[in-house]
C-alpha cells in the first residue's frame, strides 16, 4: 500500500492520545489490529498504551450478534 502513513509527534503523550482515539487504523486504512509496540518504544510511551491499539476491534454488527447469541 504505497503512499499512505500516518504522522506522529515524537511523544507520549501524542502517542497515547492516537491510540486512544484509534488514529493509526484509521490513517493506515486498516481493518487489522496494528501492532505499535515499535512506536511506543519509541516515542518513549509505556507499552501498556500499545496494548490497547492490539485489542481487535469489534465491529457493531459482531456486536448485535454476539448479543442475541447471549
Amino acid at each position: 500500500m504505497p503512499g499512505r502513513g500516518a504522522w506522529l509527534h515524537p511523544t507520549p503523550e501524542c502517542f497515547e492520545l492516537a491510540v486512544r482515539r484509534k488514529a493509526f487504523g484509521r490513517a493506515l486504512r486498516l481493518q487489522a489490529a496494528v501492532d505499535l509496540h515499535a512506536v511506543a518504544h519509541h516515542v518513549g510511551a509505556h507499552p501498556q498504551h500499545a496494548v490497547v491499539a492490539l485489542a481487535p476491534t469489534i465491529t457493531s454488527e459482531e456486536r448485535s450478534n454476539a448479543h442475541e447469541a447471549g
